[in-house]
């Protein structure tokens, strides 16, 4: 098992920036990628973000060359690094971890963007 927990999200303005952060613990060995995805309020969830445990990265296009990902090995954490934060942002972001077996999900985190 994979635990998963988020830190990070609140409230912005227009412009500003968040860094999130998702720490793993349990059977990090198994993990192969972990990413972000968020759901904004009525619509479907949506991948970000996404880093493998060899340093790939991808993005989507809505936010490429605003949000950087990144892993601390050591810590077995990996970073959203969020600018130019825009109000279509808004909405809860997941931690995601792809293993060997099962998928796994943290409990999300609020992000707001104020216009």
């Amino acid at each position: 098992q994979v635990q998963l927990v988020e830190s990070g999200g609140g409230l912005v303005q227009a412009g500003g920036s968040l860094r999130l952060s998702c720490a793993a613990s349990g059977s990090i060995f198994s993990i192969k990628s972990m990413g972000w995805y968020r759901q904004p309020p009525g619509l479907q969830r949506e991948l970000v973000a996404a880093i493998t445990t060899g340093g790939s990265t991808n993005y989507a296009d809505s936010v490429k060359g605003r949000f950087t990902i990144s892993r601390d090995n050591a810590k077995n954490t990996v970073y959203l690094q969020m600018n130019n934060l825009k109000p279509e942002d808004t909405a809860v972001y997941y931690c995601e971890a792809q293993t060997l077996g099962p998928l796994y999900w943290g409990q999300g985190t609020q992000v707001t963007v104020s216009s």
